[in-house]
């Protein structure tokens, strides 16, 4: 399966590529902590390449050792695992769910850093993501500029043009999501082209599009609201990068249509799967782009630093995004944040993770309604802006998923396909 082939290839890739980039970093925690820094990069390597060798030879998932406050959360739902097993020994790498011990490998490589002070602020993946955003420059600036051309003419718009531009910028969004950050079919391995060029060829490839709804629904939202006016969005956020700024420009056009009047960013609270959104990359990104010599760039940054400081756009992160637990048991394991979650009108999951975990990453049927594989997972309305990178997908036609699999058969995890999935919670 393609779980068997990312914990044996991807995620050992990721291992290495970690302790590479902290023996690269060796001079400069000298140069900022003396000895004490360089003894901590060689524990933390150690604790890496521990990590690496029970991976690679199918050794059981050990009980966490740190003393963070997630890490009881993290033991009992290791307990929960070996329950389930049924005695027939401790659960392994290869020999227990994928999301599982995927997410478990992160909190490990976090854990190593943390018991490694005073270099245990350092993000392993920071490197990764700020390169990411550089590289995609190009997009960036025509995606800010268009976005800028916008806000411009925006109260002129009605409403099958607002609408069609709110349809736009959420293929934007979706589209940023593919790993490689390429938008051109796969040509190219990253963003270098305007990203608004391609979305006529890419619809074919949104299997499920329930973008209308979505629609109706905030339409109806404003409407019903005229009393209080208060629209509510909030958008899981996945990659730092360019994806991240796709996920601004549609946050910052939902306040400028009068769509919603305030958006919730939910960001990781550690670094987490290589390139996900910290509150560190959130505020670099901003700072980014208020100091681009780029006039629509620099004015987006400014704008969007404007919206956080009026309380128009609220960041906030929470220990459940970085559990192993997927969200039909965020009632139970996190209601705080089951409860936030209800204030909203709208939820935007972004991303393959926040799918896998919508749907408690079984091997549903195709065909299976949305509704059903989110189990009781019903806080507010919701919607998952997804490319597919992992074999779960619900919600399908009849036929659909044979038809596609004649024509690619690696549809399900290459990336090339999207959805904007809708479940309204009732």
């Amino acid at each position: 399966s393609f779980a068997y082939f990312t914990i044996k290839d991807r995620l050992p890739q990721i291992l290495t590529r970690v302790i590479d980039t902290l023996h690269r970093h060796k001079n400069e925690f000298f140069e900022e902590y003396g000895e004490k820094g360089v003894e901590a990069e060689k524990r933390a390597i150690s604790l890496l390449s521990k990590l690496r060798n029970e991976l690679q030879t199918d050794k059981p998932v050990t009980p966490l050792e740190d003393e963070l406050p997630d890490a009881t959360l993290w033991n009992q739902y290791l307990d929960y695992q070996r329950n389930l097993s049924n005695g027939n020994g401790e659960p392994s790498w290869f020999q227990s769910p994928w999301l599982f011990v995927e997410c478990y490998m992160y909190r490990r490589i976090h854990a190593a850093l943390a018991q490694s002070p005073p270099i245990d602020n350092f993000d392993v993946f920071k490197e990764g993501k700020a390169q990411n955003f550089f590289e995609s420059q190009e997009a960036v600036i025509a995606l800010c500029t268009y976005f800028q051309e916008l806000f411009k003419n925006i109260k002129d718009l009605d409403e099958k043009q607002l609408q069609e531009e709110l349809f736009k910028l959420l293929q934007v969004s979706l589209w940023g999501n593919k790993c490689d950050l390429s938008f051109s079919a796969g040509e190219d391995s990253s963003q270098k082209s305007s990203p608004l060029q391609s979305l006529e060829n890419l619809i074919p490839y949104i299997i499920v599009n329930d973008m209308e709804k979505l629609w109706s629904l905030l339409v109806n939202a404003k409407k019903s609201n005229t009393e209080i006016r208060h629209v509510r969005v909030d958008i899981i956020l996945d990659n730092a990068g360019f994806e991240l700024v796709s996920d601004l420009v549609l946050a910052d056009f939902l306040l400028l249509s009068k769509l919603a009047d305030e958006v919730h960013f939910h960001g990781k609270s550690i670094p987490w799967y290589v390139s996900d959104t910290t509150k560190h990359d959130f505020n670099w990104t901003i700072k980014q782009l208020q100091a681009a010599n780029h006039m629509w760039m620099s004015r987006c940054g400014i704008n969007w630093e404007g919206n956080l400081k009026k309380g128009a756009w609220v960041y906030c992160d929470h220990m459940f995004w970085t559990l192993p637990y997927d969200f039909s048991s965020m009632a139970e394991v996190a209601p705080d944040l089951y409860a936030d979650l209800q204030k909203s009108n709208l939820l935007l999951f972004k991303g393959d993770l926040n799918y896998r975990k919508l749907t408690g990453d079984k091997k549903w049927e195709y065909t299976v309604p949305f509704s059903q594989a989110l189990s009781k997972f019903h806080p507010a309305p919701l919607c998952s802006l997804r490319t597919l990178k992992s074999d779960t997908q619900v919600g399908l036609k009849p036929g659909q998923s044979e038809q596609i699999q004649a024509s690619d058969p690696e549809w399900m995890v290459n990336g090339k396909y999207g959805v904007v999935q809708f479940d309204a919670a009732v």
